[in-house]
């Protein structure tokens, strides 16, 4: 049940995008197409778990041994540029037409503050949760970045196809949905 509740408040609560306000960039950046934001977010989502898996232990089992854990920073830098250069070939391997459609957005995942973020979240948790802790906790941060791009996009839209005052078309309306969207999730706290 704990990591249920992990899962959940990592999704919903402690949202990466609406709450951290990591990972706005490709969040305002790629949101267009319903295709290219599901690919991102498939993506976002393989990097981010790979990430988790990877510096964790790389954390626990030699920079704090060697007492050299102030380069964490620098090493999961590393570490995500690797994974995400490992998911562009995947991707440019397995779908031509996704990996057009996301563009310059694939390989900036590597400078998502999103993926960072949580990877130096958990290590500097106090306590450091345990691996299966950790674990979740980064599929629910991926999680919950594909669910708010995805929604986002989805209103969007929807937007688009709406008569929206001038003043408010484009990245106007896009801060207000998104705050609007940041309330309702904040409402979602009372849950955990």
């Amino acid at each position: 049940m704990e990591y249920l509740g992990i899962l959940i408040g990592a999704i919903l609560v402690n949202n990466v995008i609406l709450m951290q306000f990591l990972g706005l960039c490709s969040f305002f950046g790629v949101s267009d197409k319903m295709k290219s934001v599901t690919g991102m977010s498939l993506a976002v989502i393989a990097v981010i778990f790979f990430s988790v898996v990877v510096t964790y232990p790389i954390y626990v089992f030699i920079l704090l041994p060697l007492k050299i854990g102030y380069l964490d920073t620098i090493v999961f830098a590393l570490v995500i540029a690797a994974i995400v250069q490992l998911t562009e070939l995947t991707v440019k391997k397995l779908s031509k037409s996704l990996y057009r459609s996301l563009g310059i957005y694939l390989p900036l995942i590597a400078t998502n503050c999103a993926v960072l973020g949580v990877t130096l979240t958990l290590v500097h948790s106090n306590p450091i949760p345990n691996y299966l802790e950790a674990i979740t906790l980064g599929i629910g941060t991926a999680l919950g970045y594909a669910l708010v791009i995805i929604a986002f996009t989805a209103i969007k839209l929807k937007l688009n196809s709406n008569d929206v005052p001038k003043a408010f078309k484009g990245l106007p309306i896009a801060f207000v949905t998104t705050a609007l969207m940041a309330l309702a999730f904040m409402g979602l706290s009372g849950l955990l």
